[in-house]
């Protein structure tokens, strides 16, 4: 058995550290010495293996907790998830190096590769790290899969030649393209309602970079926009159709960084019971409510149409988990 102290050196970790372990449940030692001190054996080292996995994921201490003591937190099912994260950190490394013998064979032929290629090697290491996880990283397929990389390559191209030649974004050919690039995004971010909501705040916040042209985004929001208007149209009166187009055109941008953060406390508190869970409650009906206003018919119309009509759900980060969510919590306050 290994005393605190040897445990912390070999797993270069601090003593301070294993204590707070302990103090909290999620790793407590399986007996103590005559003196008193913590003495771990082999048990305890593997669920320290387990912890520390789960922690390179980017998972909370009070999430690996609930974890380890779920059937899907067994030693084999993190060593599986720990084989999976490193084979696509492999991936992403052999498509990094190509990305760098491409730009050393221009650089040692005498070429001067553009500033575009540059840029986009840097954000390709940098970008998407700053919003996920390497497990998340792993499980977003715009992230890793080469073909969907292709296709929203195609896609932007597309809506640039859209702008050129001034194509509205309410014809049928801007609407047209709107549903490819919503079934382009449902792909490509695998049919997950949180890392859609994920990357709709990385948009939002990176929009004017290299991968994320402002004036490109701007357009395909407005043809995602008007593809979703005409569906509503058929619910609601044309006074919150207007309404919900001024809506957006001042408010629209709190949305991404809203649904971020339900997502985040839903983590911490499923039940939706803490204090701050019921305010991000009533912060969601209010955007709600300056959105669409309070008249009850209106209210009934925007739900049943997003119930009904799929259409209107792609690409929001929303999904029916979260919005139960919302609304236990608020039943709650």
């Amino acid at each position: 058995m290994l005393k605190v102290g040897e445990l912390a050196a070999l797993a270069r970790l601090t003593v301070r550290t294993l204590h707070h372990y302990d103090s909290i449940g999620l790793l407590q030692p399986s007996a103590r010495s005559d003196a008193g001190y913590r003495l771990y054996d082999r048990n305890d080292v593997a669920r320290l293996h387990q912890i520390q996995a789960l922690r390179s994921f980017g998972m909370s201490l009070a999430d690996i907790g609930l974890y380890l003591d779920s059937p899907a937190g067994s030693p084999l099912a993190v060593i599986d998830r720990q084989l999976a994260t490193l084979d696509r950190q492999m991936l992403e490394a052999a498509r990094m190096r190509e990305q760098l013998q491409r730009l050393r064979a221009e650089l040692a032929s005498g070429g001067q590769p553009d500033l575009s290629t540059w840029l986009d090697s840097l954000e390709q290491m940098s970008m998407y790290e700053k919003y996920f996880t390497q497990d998340e990283l792993a499980r977003l397929p715009m992230y890793h899969d080469e073909a969907i990389k292709a296709q929203f390559k195609r896609l932007t191209e597309e809506a640039e030649e859209l702008i050129r030649t001034q194509v509205a974004p309410d014809s049928d050919t801007a609407r047209d393209f709107g549903r490819r690039w919503l079934d382009a995004f449902g792909r490509g971010t695998g049919g997950d309602a949180e890392l859609a909501a994920r990357v709709n705040l990385m948009a939002e916040r990176e929009k004017g970079s290299v991968s994320m042209p402002e004036h490109l985004m701007r357009y395909v929001m407005a043809v995602i926009g008007e593809l979703k208007y005409a569906i509503w149209s058929r619910y609601l009166e044309p006074s919150v159709i207007a309404r919900m187009r001024s809506h957006w055109a001042r408010r629209g941008h709190e949305w991404a960084p809203l649904i971020g953060q339900v997502r985040e406390q839903m983590r911490r508190d499923p039940d939706a019971a803490q204090p701050a869970s019921r305010a991000l409650g009533r912060q969601w009906m209010a955007l709600f409510h300056d959105m669409v206003g309070t008249d009850p018919e209106a209210v009934a119309g925007f739900r049943r149409a997003t119930e009904e009509e799929s259409m209107l759900r792609k690409g929001s980060g929303i999904s029916d988990e979260a919005v139960i969510w919302l609304r236990k919590g608020l039943a709650a306050g």
